[in-house]
């Protein structure tokens, strides 16, 4: 089994590295673990990303528009992988979620899945709240967050990786996808309960209460078309690093 490990990245010079670090970690801590790869694919940075993935010797592919579906189907374009891991560059893999993952993909009863996600450091308490309803939707309706998505690579092959045409939310839709396709040949979606995936709380100190509520209810209003649009996604696409 080989896992090829697709990491997303614009302008994420300040943080990429630690989620690098952290990935090799994760995988030198499982013992007789898989082959793996790592690759990042450069989402038209403006800063040092690309330079500081190939300074540590980590594939790199280029993706100019940006649009976060496209830099992970460009990604897993470039990967030789069994299994692709998506996260994203502002996150880091602990042994933990990797090795329970890793079981999953050996058991052979799965086709993909997620994990329960964390921020370091706490988000304020809007913020928790937040990050526990989507856990809570996740288990419910199981649905990979963006930052921690696996799944067979045959299985995104078939279903046509992350929709191009989306700005957000592509990987609720490609959960969806992947869960039918998984069910018609027996095979489970999971979602882990037992390790978190952490990412950076960065945007919960950089965009207030009011702010995340004014997108959720641009989304409410129309979620087809906001997905779409990356003006109403300024959380995803305002550019504040």
């Amino acid at each position: 089994m080989k896992v090829s490990v697709v990491i997303p990245a614009f302008n994420e010079e300040k943080l990429l590295g630690a989620c690098i670090d952290s990935a090799r970690a994760a995988f030198e801590a499982q013992p007789g673990g898989p082959e793996r790869e790592l690759i990042v694919c450069d989402n038209n940075s403006t800063d040092g990303t690309s330079a500081l993935a190939a300074a540590r010797g980590i594939k790199t592919v280029f993706e100019p528009l940006n649009r976060i579906a496209g830099a992970r189907n460009r990604g897993a374009a470039a990967a030789s992988g069994d299994w692709l891991l998506f996260i994203d560059a502002d996150s880091r893999l602990s042994a933990a979620t990797l090795a329970e993952t890793l079981r999953l993909m050996a058991a052979g009863t799965c086709c993909g899945g997620g994990a329960l996600v964390a921020f370091d450091p706490p988000p304020p308490a809007w913020g928790a709240a937040l990050t526990w309803l989507w856990n809570f939707i996740s288990v419910a309706f199981k649905l990979a967050a963006g930052s921690y998505l696996f799944c067979r690579r045959d299985a995104f092959i078939a279903v046509g990786g992350f929709s191009p045409w989306l700005y957000a939310a592509e990987e609720i839709e490609l959960s969806g996808a992947l869960k039918r396709w998984g069910a018609a040949k027996g095979l489970d979606f999971k979602i882990i309960t037992s390790a978190r995936h952490i990412s950076s709380a960065r945007k919960f100190r950089m965009y207030g209460a009011g702010e995340f509520l004014t997108e959720l209810f641009s989304f409410l209003r129309g979620p087809f078309s906001a997905v779409r649009d990356p003006a109403r996604l300024k959380i995803f696409y305002g550019g504040r690093r």
